[in-house]
């Protein structure tokens, strides 16, 4: 038995999540039903985490086991073609039995999209925001979170997990150009902005749930000592709301 890891990237908008659902297309079950049509054996795959309904992957990395060899490069240019267009496959590699797609990733990074200047070109990818945040404050608040905590407070609830203690490396806002804007002068602030949060491991819904406070923090409605204490030992209930999943990326799995 051999074990084989699949490098893919996928847009989230038209599926319910990376997980397979019982009423509701996943991009696991296609993955899984195109390979499976390919090596002519029911094939299960295991993925590296398990993006939410309408959350999009840059790279998301999972692994099947295979009795039979696999021309790895051949296998690619077949899975592109049975898959539909919002699923791509960039690579397939053999590995070492004992590599788990999911338990032996040692960092997750997420990208989080936000523009304060109204774009429709935009909208599938990024969530409007139609007030002002201060990006700084916001800044110094996610600072808050790096290091080893409990993180329950941006768990969702009911979650099925054994612990809710995750380590992060790195939480930060920065100003970004979208494609289709317009070149920013000296004198412009920037519209758009994206949310990098690296860590070892990721709780259900946590992300949305840190975007959601933090932009709480942004706008006035949580001050920076209210986000701390929250942070040490609140509830999900006292964390912000979670933020729409069209402009959430998983964008990179390191092993």
């Amino acid at each position: 038995m051999q074990r084989y890891f699949i490098t893919l990237s996928y847009d989230g908008s038209k599926y319910h999540g990376w997980q397979i659902q019982p009423n509701g297309s996943s991009v696991q079950e296609t993955l899984e039903k195109a390979i499976s049509v390919l090596l002519r054996e029911p094939i299960a795959i295991i993925g590296a985490g398990r993006t939410d309904a309408g959350v999009h992957a840059r790279m998301m990395v999972a692994h099947f086991d295979f009795t039979g060899s696999v021309d790895c490069h051949q296998m690619v240019y077949r899975l592109n073609r049975l898959l539909p267009h919002d699923i791509s496959v960039s690579k397939i590699e053999p590995v070492t039995n004992d590599l788990h797609a999911r338990f032996s990733a040692s960092r997750r990074t997420y990208h989080y999209y936000l523009h304060t200047q109204k774009n429709i070109y935009q909208r599938q990818y990024s969530c409007y925001m139609s007030y002002a945040l201060d990006f700084d404050l916001m800044n110094e608040a996610a600072q808050y979170l790096i290091g080893t905590k409990d993180f329950k407070c941006f768990c969702k609830a009911g979650a099925d997990v054994k612990t809710t203690i995750c380590e992060l490396t790195e939480a930060r806002w920065v100003p970004i150009r979208a494609e289709l804007s317009m070149p920013l002068s000296s004198k412009e602030q920037p519209t758009d902005w994206c949310f990098i949060i690296s860590a070892n491991r990721f709780l259900r819904n946590m992300v949305r749930a840190v975007v959601g406070t933090l932009v709480d923090v942004g706008r006035g409605k949580l001050s920076l000592e209210a986000f701390k204490a929250i942070v040490d030992g609140g509830t999900r209930s006292d964390a912000g709301e979670s933020m729409p999943g069209n402009a959430l990326f998983l964008w990179e799995v390191i092993y």
